[in-house]
């Protein structure tokens, strides 16, 4: 089965929805489909065909074309998205929906008409889905769409109800690490946040809970763990706070190391204080026994099981960050059980095995009937 696999960014970028989605291509290409790639430049200077694994990769200009309201380069990039269109004649195309690229898509449904799967990977919790809007137009016009968290998918239900009997839900998974967990450590107690360093994240709330938390705890540690543009703002909290000391800041860690990087963790926080689609640091840190505080966010509650695996608090409560650690580092040995627990359950709900089999049985179906766009 031929699939053009459609995604705002794709490797080397190495966020969590380009990581997935790259060992995903992987797995179904070993499954015997053809794949290609459509995605575009990012910010890097990178070139605009080449091969990823053996895929071929093709990077088009759209956030150019369409942040310059340029005619001339969107001409352009509709020409090429067409022309690779019908020479690769895709069976379906698998739009990932995180930006305004589907434009293109949508444009050149008549160059090679196949049947579209549309994936959401952010949050539409506030999102607009009118009849003229591109998000609404995209939602209509797929044959299947498919998310990775029930909270998402009700989101879309509510904006879009008529995709109800054309939707699903599909979780993220993720291959069990090969690196073994290590014992939580209490001595001294690390608590760690991962991911890219912008307000959504909520780093600033963990950052703001430090003060009470080490005048019961005088020897933790906070590690932030990323980059992005509000790193210098979260030094100078952390410096204000008179808490720099007990907050480092170790820069981006590649997808290969992560699973090293969380054994060195007592707790994992997810403080995001704007719904998560999904939430795969809660997995990944699941996956090495630490138990997760994190807001009750988006697909949060549903990666992380409160009172089970972990501990789910209001979004931006500082206070309720403070007592639900303060709570875990008081009960090692139930600290402990919670991260066992998150470690199984990673497992028998997020699998990497079970994910792919979800998009191959879908890919296939889809294939085999359904509407064209």
């Amino acid at each position: 089965m031929r699939v053009l696999y459609w995604t705002q960014l794709f490797w080397p970028y190495i966020g969590g929805v380009e990581v997935l989605g790259a060992r995903l291509l992987i797995s179904l290409r070993a499954r015997g489909h053809e794949l290609q790639v459509v995605t575009s430049h990012g910010a890097l200077e990178l070139p605009d065909e080449e091969e990823f694994e053996g895929i071929p990769v093709h990077r088009l200009p759209f956030e150019t074309a369409l942040s310059g309201q340029d005619l001339g380069s969107m001409t352009a990039a509709l020409r090429r998205v067409a022309v690779l269109k019908r020479e690769f004649r895709p069976d379906l195309t698998h739009v990932n929906l995180t930006d305004a690229s589907v434009f293109f898509h949508l444009q050149t449904g008549s160059a090679w008409p196949s049947r579209t799967l549309l994936t959401t990977r952010v949050a539409m919790t506030h999102a607009v889905a009118g009849g003229d809007t591109l998000l609404g137009r995209s939602l209509r016009a797929a044959d299947w769409v498919t998310t990775n968290s029930s909270a998402m998918l009700a989101d879309l239900h509510r904006l879009v109800p008529e995709i109800r009997d054309r939707s699903s839900l599909i979780y993220n998974g993720l291959e069990m690490p090969s690196l073994e967990p290590v014992p939580l450590p209490f001595d001294p107690p690390v608590l760690m946040c991962l991911g890219r360093l912008v307000e959504s994240k909520g780093f600033d709330l963990a950052v703001a809970a430090m003060p009470t938390l080490l005048k019961e705890e005088p020897d933790l540690r906070l590690v932030l763990a990323g980059d992005g543009p509000v790193g210098p703002d979260l030094v100078r909290q952390a410096e204000s706070l008179g808490v720099a000391e007990a907050v480092t800041f170790p820069g981006w860690v590649q997808p290969e190391a992560v699973a090293e990087l969380m054994n060195g963790a007592t707790l994992v926080i997810v403080p995001s204080r704007w719904p998560e689609a999904f939430g795969l640091v809660a997995l990944q840190a699941a996956q090495m026994s630490r138990p997760v505080v994190a807001a009750g966010v988006g697909g949060l509650p549903e990666v992380v099981a409160h009172g089970e695996t972990g501990l789910i608090v209001e979004a931006e409560d500082v206070q309720g960050l403070v007592a639900a650690v303060r709570s875990l580092l008081a009960e090692p040995e139930w600290a402990e059980a919670l991260g066992r627990k998150g470690r199984d359950r990673a497992g028998e709900l997020f699998g990497w095995d079970a994910h792919v089999d979800a998009y191959d049985t879908l890919y296939r179906r889809l294939q085999n009937g359904g509407k064209r766009c």
